[in-house]
């Protein structure tokens, strides 16, 4: 069996890539640009990818393909109808990286909502040790406790962010597709109106596509903290900056982009250095657990597959 990974890098460091040594010839690219993909997947039977998009146009010469592994839970950049119609399965992974996930939505929207890079930074410039006072309690900062957390997508991951939301003392309300019993069910436009804190969680499909908008930001309460940890593209994120500048949002927490990375025409550099926001380079579902986790899951696909068994498949 000849297996190709295509881009590696993306996994970072620390992880063992020859969990796959036994399960035939493996070879690792650590990253692919779009002109190398028919090249290099011509002779495979496995494709091992993260983000590299695969559709008819880089697949059609790779006439032994017969599985794509996705090391994501997402797989918007695959062409699921070309994998059908060429019967090649298609695997993602799925809740391996909820608890890294939820840890770093809690952490940005604690950080923000205690300003703590703020205090830090009296402390680091030597403001406090000069100040002749003991403490400083500027800028003002505000308990989660009895605040409305807000909730768009109730997987896994936003589940996890429910609770705890809900142990720091949260009034959660929660916005899906279809209503829940756990907590407070709400459409997106009343949640956007009455939450103090919103964190996105919700995949990136036709109806979620700039779910985030100027209306929608206009309706949030003023100094409202906004975390998304779901895919760039769910906000307008021209919209979201210029939220920010006016100070609309109050506290602004981001890990995915709808360019990966981002370029130096993206609003995002307007704002990447304000202290209410903290943008991060697509880390939150990377915890090393997370990604050991996830190779594991990738291989346990793979054997199930050509087993003849049915395991984590998105094109059936």
């Amino acid at each position: 069996m000849k297996i190709v990974i295509l881009d590696a890098l993306a996994l970072g460091g620390g992880v063992d890539l020859e969990i796959f040594n036994s399960l035939g010839d493996i070879t690792v690219y650590g990253t692919t640009a779009p002109n190398e993909i028919a090249e290099r997947v011509r002779y495979a039977d496995v494709i091992i990818t993260n983000k590299v998009r695969l559709g008819e146009e880089q697949l059609s010469d790779a006439e032994n393909l017969k599985l794509i592994c996705v090391t994501a839970t997402g797989f918007d950049n695959i062409d699921i109808e070309y994998a059908r119609k060429r019967r090649i399965g298609v695997c993602n992974v799925v809740d391996y990286s909820s608890a890294s996930v939820a840890q770093i939505t809690a952490s940005m929207v604690l950080s923000l909502l205690s300003r703590q890079s703020e205090y830090r930074e009296s402390v680091a410039s030597g403001e406090y040790s000069a100040c002749g006072a003991p403490n400083i309690l500027s800028p003002i900062y505000h308990e989660a406790d009895g605040l409305k957390w807000g909730i768009i997508g109730y997987g896994s991951i936003g589940k996890r962010v429910a609770r705890i939301a809900d142990a720091l003392g949260c009034e959660v309300l929660i916005s899906k597709r279809t209503p829940c019993d756990e907590y407070r069910y709400v459409d997106v436009a009343t949640l956007c109106r009455e939450c103090d804190i919103i964190t996105l969680h919700t995949p990136l499909n036709d109806g979620t596509r700039k779910l985030i908008n100027a209306e929608r930001i206009s309706e949030m309460k003023d100094g409202v903290i906004l975390v998304n940890v779901a895919r760039g593209a769910v906000t307008d994120e021209r919209a979201v900056a210029d939220a920010v500048l006016s100070g609309k949002i109050g506290g602004f927490g981001c890990d995915v982009y709808s360019t990966e990375p981002f370029g130096a025409e993206h609003p995002f550099n307007e704002i990447k250095a304000l202290q209410s926001v903290i943008l991060t380079p697509h880390m939150a579902w990377g915890s090393i657990e997370a990604r050991k986790r996830l190779l594991q899951e990738v291989k346990d696909n793979i054997v199930k597959f050509f087993d003849g068994k049915i395991k984590n498949r998105i094109d059936i």
